[in-house]
């Protein structure tokens, strides 16, 4: 066919290149085009480019495929192929595709599904819907309801004990204040240090939960819990039936808030929540309720 020789036509090309150049591409002028130097190879990939004009080929990477290996239509104008990137949204992070690495955890953890409760709504809630209060308050301090309420149970608290009333009762003014002001600053101090026992004993059984909203809720529930008990005391003595039958039922309703409360804090079944809470509420049984005994 005349490839590769001087058959007499004009401009013909020259035979064979140098080693490592191109045949200089040109206006054939109605000969068929020279092959390759190296036949076996494919220096220009696999169909990754196109003819532009006057004959002389643009690519736009290399395409070429393994010896052997199936061969497909190939895009050029595909995303992440050299000259063509893929577009991202703006605040959008490409390489980790919305996801964030937290150590020890597979997901974020939640946040708080409402916002922070008014006093007065906390301590109706603990009572009347303690289930959505507990959720609700899981990520908030409560520090101020907490501590006064929890002292305002103290000063009454002395008057639950009968020796401790007749002692308060029998004083003069001067000598019954520092019993009372005592008396309420430990039980402050008091459902405190339970409250963080509780939350220690939650977190070594797998719990999540903030310590200062476990030990804020403990504390209200302590005392809002056992405030029937020492309001009929008041009036009756620790040792009427009356009083002791409370007693016993308000421990009760006391472990079972602090158990739904610790569950809901902290991520943990039931079981788990009890056993966090036993301390505080076998603590609870042996010094204010069988105390009044």
């Amino acid at each position: 066919m005349g490839r590769g020789r001087d058959n007499g036509a004009p401009h013909a090309r020259p035979q064979n290149p140098p080693y490592g150049q191109q045949t200089p591409q040109g206006p054939s002028y109605g000969y068929p085009p020279a092959p390759q130097p190296y036949p076996q190879q494919q220096p220009y990939g696999n169909g990754g480019g196109y003819t532009g004009d006057y004959g002389e080929p643009e690519y736009f990477g290399d395409g070429a495929y393994p010896q052997g290996a199936p061969q497909g239509p190939h895009d050029p104008y595909a995303a992440n192929n050299p000259g063509h990137t893929q577009a991202f949204s703006i605040g959008e992070d490409p390489y980790t595709q919305g996801e964030t690495y937290r150590a020890g955890s597979a997901a974020p953890p939640p946040g708080p599904i409402g916002p922070r409760l008014h006093w007065k709504d906390l301590l109706r809630g603990i009572v009347v819907s303690p289930n959505q209060t507990f959720l609700q308050m899981r990520d908030y301090a409560m520090w101020g309801p907490a501590l006064v309420v929890t002292f305002l149970y103290g000063l009454l608290a002395v008057f639950g004990f009968d020796g401790a009333r007749e002692d308060a009762i029998n004083a003069t003014l001067s000598n019954a204040v520092p019993i009372v002001l005592v008396t309420g600053l430990a039980m402050v101090l008091s459902a405190f240090i339970l409250g963080v026992v509780t939350h220690t004993l939650a977190r070594q059984l797998g719990g999540d939960g903030a310590w200062q909203p476990t030990v804020g809720l403990s504390m209200l529930i302590m005392s809002l819990t056992d405030a029937p008990r020492l309001i009929v005391a008041m009036f009756f003595g620790g040792d009427a039936g009356l009083v002791q039958l409370l007693g016993w039922a308000t421990w009760v309703a006391a472990g079972a808030l602090l158990t739904l409360m610790v569950s809901r804090s902290h991520d943990l079944p039931w079981p788990k929540a009890l056993a966090a809470s036993s301390i505080q509420l076998i603590a609870l049984l042996s010094i204010v309720k069988l105390g009044t005994f």
